[in-house]
């Protein structure tokens, strides 16, 4: 997620804590009432967050998989050419040396 994505994203549940409570204060219901909701209310914000935190979490190690994996796949590459370049390097060595003799 970008820093841009979870500016906005954090905004929005910061928004919707702030409504959600600003409404609850409002609404006409005993103060055991009110407290009950916004308990309610409360809990329900965790749970989603975490819902998001576990989603997002879980595309990371995707992701980091994936990046290991590439990694491993171009160590291979370079080592693969380096082991090339060194067996050509060698290889032409000896040939001038066998033409300069």
């Amino acid at each position: 997620m970008t820093n841009n994505k979870g500016n906005v994203l954090l905004a929005f549940l910061a928004g919707g804590v702030v409504g959600a409570g600003i409404a609850l204060l409002y609404a006409p219901a005993s103060g055991a009432d009110t407290r009950k909701r916004i308990k309610e209310g409360a809990d329900g914000a965790k749970d989603w967050a975490k819902e998001r935190l576990d989603a997002v979490s879980g595309g990371l190690e995707e992701r980091t998989g994936m990046v290991k994996q590439m990694i491993g796949n171009k160590t291979e590459d370079l080592k693969a050419a380096y082991t090339a370049g060194k067996e050509a390097f060698y290889k032409g060595r000896e040939r001038l040396e066998k033409e300069s003799s």
